[in-house]
């Protein structure tokens, strides 16, 4: 009898092995595995090769932990049955049970769950040592269960993923832990890089009217003083009308040639200077470029502007490098910018907000979900929603957020007061 105890307490050992393991192995992270296998880590090779094929692997452990749970159960039966008579059974079906619970499969796979990677680092020779013993045994079973899907038409090749790896990463990022302001912005950023094949150059360029361009008909003093008199270094050249782009003076090669006919006696005077054969050949571009695209081609061309225009050739604004890489990063700002406040937070929770500001900057910096699939601006959000060009002091309420409409000039609503969900706001209120 006590070779009999003995052998089921070394079964139950067995049975928390593989418990543990399974559960190790599956939950065991990926991008770490990979990146300690790049830095020359075996057994992470090991952890790697295994999770590549997890029938295999979850074929060899269930095999192996069900042989020994099995095995167990009939020593304790065949032991207590001699003891007990047949009310043994009871005995030993109550007692393995409570065993092979609580020691062989909540306390193992406990500790795995909390120590994944380093129980998957640790027991993975082991575990790819058992998977090529029983590969046979695997490899039968495998079959038998293919066929029996087969028998109900089921396909068992198929692929059934829920989620793109695009989706997954998207899920990593969200499961990002802390609300703290850094995290915030790793998460926002992360965020932006997977979104740049999705949004389109048309939602974050620059609007025409808001673009600073200069008229190359005018007399290259008066071009000269404008250059200087604008925070931008490069300007795009119109003639006769806005929608006529003719040229991007850069502001460098403009005051070199000032320079070079100052140095010139003969030529102090700027009437003959051509500001056209100085500025760079526009590059359009259609509105619907993918944010992704734009920025291969900016690298291709090493250029950082472009004009867009859309189906009709009109000129609706601009994008640089700077725009694509500010909706990755946040804002980037240089001793040149002029600062523009457009949100501002209010003492009962709400946001007053620039109608030009994008859907996107106020979800990334307050972590909202207001859609901006069908507006780019906030303006537009309420212009869409309300399907009016509503008055100041209307308010409306869609997507759980309030809107309140404070400024408006002409037709464009310039203010709007923003009121999110009371979860929010609290969450807000205790982040502060």
């Amino acid at each position: 009898m006590l070779v009999s105890l003995s052998v089921i307490f070394i079964l139950l050992i067995f049975s928390a092995f593989f418990s543990g393991s399974e559960t190790a192995l599956t939950a065991a992270s990926r991008p770490l595995m990979h990146q300690l296998e790049k830095n020359g880590n075996r057994r992470a090779g090991l952890v790697n090769r295994l999770q590549e094929n997890r029938e295999r692997l979850i074929g060899a452990i269930l095999l192996g932990n069900n042989l020994v749970n099995t095995l167990a159960s009939a020593l304790a039966t065949s032991v207590l049955i001699a003891m007990f008579a047949e009310v043994g059974v009871v005995y030993a079906t109550t007692g393995m049970t409570l065993l092979i619970l609580i020691f062989a499969e909540i306390l193992p796979k406990t500790y795995a769950i909390q120590n994944a990677d380093r129980a998957a680092l640790a027991i993975a020779p082991v575990v790819n040592g058992l998977v090529l013993v029983l590969a046979p045994m695997i490899r039968t079973v495998n079959l038998l269960v293919e066929g029996v899907f087969k028998l109900f038409g089921i396909d068992f090749k198929a692929s059934a993923a829920l989620a793109t790896s695009s989706e997954e990463l998207r899920g990593a990022i969200a499961l990002h832990a802390g609300e703290e302001d850094a995290v915030k912005h790793e998460r926002a950023m992360l965020r932006s890089v997977l979104d740049l094949a999705e949004v389109q150059v048309g939602e974050i360029m620059i609007h025409r009217k808001n673009v600073a361009m200069i008229d190359a008909g005018l007399p290259p003093e008066k071009v000269v003083a404008e250059v200087l008199a604008s925070p931008f270094t490069r300007l795009p050249l119109w003639r006769e009308k806005p929608d006529d782009m003719v040229g991007v003076l850069h502001a460098k090669a403009l005051l070199r040639a000032v320079r070079a006919r100052g140095e010139n006696r003969q030529e102090r005077d700027l009437d003959g200077l051509d500001i056209v054969a100085l500025a760079a050949k526009p590059w359009f571009i259609p509105e619907s470029t993918s944010l992704l695209d734009q920025l291969q081609a900016f690298r291709a061309r090493h250029e950082h502007f472009a004009l867009i225009v859309d189906e009709y050739g009109s000129f609706l604004g601009i994008v640089t490098l700077e725009d694509i890489l500010e909706e990755i990063v946040g804002e980037i700002s240089d001793e040149h910018d002029v600062a523009v406040s457009g949100v501002r937070a209010e003492a009962d929770g709400s946001y007053i907000i620039k109608g030009s500001i994008t859907i996107r900057d106020i979800n990334r910096q307050f972590e909202w979900n207001l859609p901006d699939e069908i507006a780019a601006t906030l303006a537009g959000l309420v212009l869409h929603e309300s399907r009016r060009i509503p008055e100041v002091g209307q308010t409306f309420m869609f997507h759980g957020f309030r809107f309140e409409i404070l400024r408006r000039q002409r037709h464009q609503i310039t203010s709007i007061r923003v009121r999110p969900p009371r979860k929010t706001v609290e969450s807000d209120v205790s982040d502060a």
